[in-house]
């Protein structure tokens, strides 16, 4: 069977068997959008290949261990996610002043935010302006299409706080882009 056709537990179970086509296959499928994701998170381009190959080597030891309770694609960003964190840590370059209070998300949708701007450069210059924890929220919402629940297992943070990142990024979008939310 083809990788590209194969399920992420397909190519997951043949790289726990040692195959490394299968585990190739799965690197593929998820490296671009596991790099931007770390990229964005780190703002060091050597940084995040670093961490996207050390999280690939990781799924590849540990594709046995793999228990199933998320998606694969939500298993690798988790262990990338903490590789990333692991390494921060390690260089003293960790603030834990994330505390959000938690509000209900009844803000615009993701599409009239981005409706808000026909300027694709402005709108990037706003995304810039956001908090990397909002940022990463709104990529793996929006562009990775990811459900609250499993941004919540990737960040290791509550579901309440996915929201109310997603809330305060979308409203400072608005803010940014001239509209009032």
């Amino acid at each position: 069977m083809d990788s590209d056709t194969e399920s992420d537990m397909d190519l997951l179970a043949r790289a726990a068997r040692g195959d490394a086509e299968a585990m190739r296959g799965l690197y593929e499928r998820h490296h671009d959008a596991l790099f931007a994701f770390i990229r964005m998170r780190c703002d060091d381009p050597a940084l995040a290949g670093d961490v996207v190959h050390d999280a690939m080597l990781d799924v590849w030891r540990t594709a046995g261990k793999f228990a199933g309770k998320s998606s694969v694609r939500t298993w690798i960003f988790t262990i990338a996610r903490n590789k990333l964190v692991d390494r921060i840590r390690r260089s003293s370059q960790l603030s834990f002043t994330d505390e959000v209070p938690e509000t209900v998300d009844d803000s615009p949708d993701a599409t009239q935010v981005i409706a808000a701007s026909q300027d694709a450069a402005r709108l990037r210059a706003c995304l810039d302006k956001l908090k990397k924890v909002q940022l990463a929220v709104i990529r793996l919402a929006f562009y990775d299409e990811l459900p609250y629940e499993q941004i919540a297992e990737i960040e290791s943070v509550p579901v309440g706080t996915v929201k109310t990142r997603i809330f305060h990024a979308k409203k400072a979008l608005m803010h940014c882009l001239g509209q009032s939310a």
